[in-house]
């Protein structure tokens, strides 16, 4: 699956919304809506793929709202096209970390050094509780 902004363009698929940011502003903040919230649903999308739209539901899933909705939210900016921008920019790049294929790790056993210091260090630290024991009166 490769997938990339530059393959296909989502900009009709998505839902902004405004609202007033906490963000920075000054005596603006309380006039401007600069806060931006992307939504974007996964499951009615006619760019993706069947296959593609599984991935995202399933690697997105702590994203997703319960009606399907991918939401981003960008506020940290003064005007709301450059949280507009900010959060578009967020969405590609989530895709495109969605979309990667991880590495398989290859399997390896420790070596035999590593193996002999995690001995010594078990032996270390059980001399050292050793030493902490209290001595009951019976026993000297």
């Amino acid at each position: 699956m490769i997938l990339t902004s530059k393959h296909r363009d989502f900009y009709p698929e998505f839902i902004f919304q405004t609202s007033r940011s906490g963000g920075p502003g000054g005596q603006n903040v309380n006039k401007v809506a600069s806060k931006v919230e992307l939504r974007f649903h996964v499951a009615n999308s006619e760019l993706l793929t069947p296959e593609e739209k599984l991935v995202l539901q399933e690697k997105l899933a702590n994203r997703l709202t319960s009606e399907g909705y991918l939401q981003l939210i960008c506020q940290t900016e003064r005007s709301q096209l450059a949280n507009k921008e900010m959060c578009v920019k967020k969405f590609y790049e989530l895709l495109q970390k969605a979309f990667t294929r991880l590495k398989p790790r290859k399997a390896t056993k420790p070596s035999q050094a590593a193996k002999q210091q995690r001995l010594e260090n078990k032996k270390h630290h059980a001399e050292k509780k050793a030493t902490r024991l209290k001595l009951k009166p019976g026993d000297i």
